[in-house]
């Protein structure tokens, strides 16, 4: 219904702003209110959110990352407050990186993502981002394979979630997360 907004902010909160059009103003909830300054105009893309006991708009700095939004809202058991919650920890270019190298640990470290929900996001997502079947569990597979080298969890989960390489087989992030294991 409301594609964009063009208007001075007025109120930065730590989950949303206030946005001024012609003396009406909109309270829009956004991934990342510290990227906006009081009294500058800015274009904020929207997405209307109507349910039965509650509406609100949900505010984007660019397109990209409204299409990410609309693209996780579209995920088996991802509602809005969570699709935008998970943005506001990360950019849509590292999650469509994330999505589409099968990255679950990833996914894992954004707030209000389990492995299950992680997992669904591959499953629904990868195919539409690369037009290739998603893996949920290459991630795991890689990560079993260093619980077996003797590496510890933390070790491991904070070396694969920086990795994101597309198509790469298990065997090529299980050498990048080595060498970045030996490096520690």
């Amino acid at each position: 219904m409301y594609y964009s907004l063009k208007g001075i902010i007025k109120h930065i909160d730590k989950n949303y702003i206030v946005v001024d059009v012609h003396d009406v103003c909109y309270q829009i909830i956004v991934s990342h209110p510290d990227e906006f300054h009081l009294d500058e105009t800015y274009l904020i893309y929207t997405h209307l959110v109507v349910r039965e006991d509650e509406q609100y708009l949900i505010g984007f700095s660019s397109l990209l990352e409204k299409q990410a939004f609309l693209s996780l809202i579209n995920v088996k058991g991802i509602g809005p407050k969570l699709a935008i919650n998970a943005l506001s920890m990360t950019s849509p270019e590292m999650l469509m990186k994330a999505i589409s190298s099968n990255n679950i640990t990833y996914l894992k470290r954004l707030p209000g993502i389990g492995a299950k929900a992680a997992s669904q996001i591959i499953l629904d997502l990868k195919g539409q981002l690369t037009g290739e079947k998603g893996n949920p569990d290459q991630y795991e597979d890689v990560k079993q394979a260093l619980k077996q080298l003797g590496f510890k969890n933390s070790q491991i989960e904070n070396v694969l979630v920086q990795i994101n390489e597309e198509n790469a087989t298990n065997e090529q992030i299980l050498a990048i997360a080595l060498k970045k294991l030996r490096k520690k």
